[in-house]
């Protein structure tokens, strides 16, 4: 297993940790356990850095990198976004919005693939990515609360436009199917 691919199975093993660490700091009542669940939140979101830098520098892209580096990538979100919902910090509709979108586009890009063709990240895609990490770390920290609204706004609108810049930019693979 090359570099890119360990390191996307390092990710994976985080997220029981990251998640093991907050229930954990709850239950013993620890206001320091969260500051190391941001600390595993943070090297997870610096693997998927990582990996996507080496494999396309040393030309490692494999299909289970292919495969397995979005699904980190979305396990890891996800996760800290159950614990937000969990802990009452964002509301259960924002997490499903972004699933909801997960799913679509995951579909989107599945019936695409079946005609041969690629549906690449775009820029939108990236922006969201980018805020919705940004955004989760600071709702690890204990932000106040207007800041945490401001976050959860944030990743949902970034999450619905670029939603819906992948079907608007893709109409011709929904109109064939």
């Amino acid at each position: 297993m090359n570099l890119p691919n360990k390191l996307t199975v390092l990710r994976i093993v985080l997220i029981p940790a990251f998640m093991g660490i907050l229930y954990w700091g709850r239950a013993a009542g620890s206001p320091a356990a969260g500051y190391f669940a941001l600390a595993v939140f943070v090297i997870a979101s610096l693997t998927d850095l990582l990996d996507g830098k080496i494999a396309r520098a040393r030309n490692l892209v494999t299909d289970f990198g292919k495969f397995a580096d979005p699904l980190a990538d979305k396990m890891l979100v996800t996760a800290a976004m159950l614990w937000f919902v969990e802990i009452g910090t964002m509301p259960a509709w924002a997490l499903l919005a972004v699933i909801c979108r997960e799913f679509a586009v995951s579909g989107l890009r599945m019936i695409a693939s079946d005609k041969g063709r690629v549906i690449a990240a775009g820029w939108s895609g990236k922006v969201k990515t980018a805020s919705t990490m940004v955004c989760v770390i600071l709702m690890l920290l204990p932000i106040p609360a207007l800041l945490n609204t401001v976050c959860v706004g944030v990743i949902v609108v970034t999450t619905v436009y670029s939603g819906v810049e992948y079907f608007v930019k893709n109409a011709d693979v929904i109109a064939s199917a």
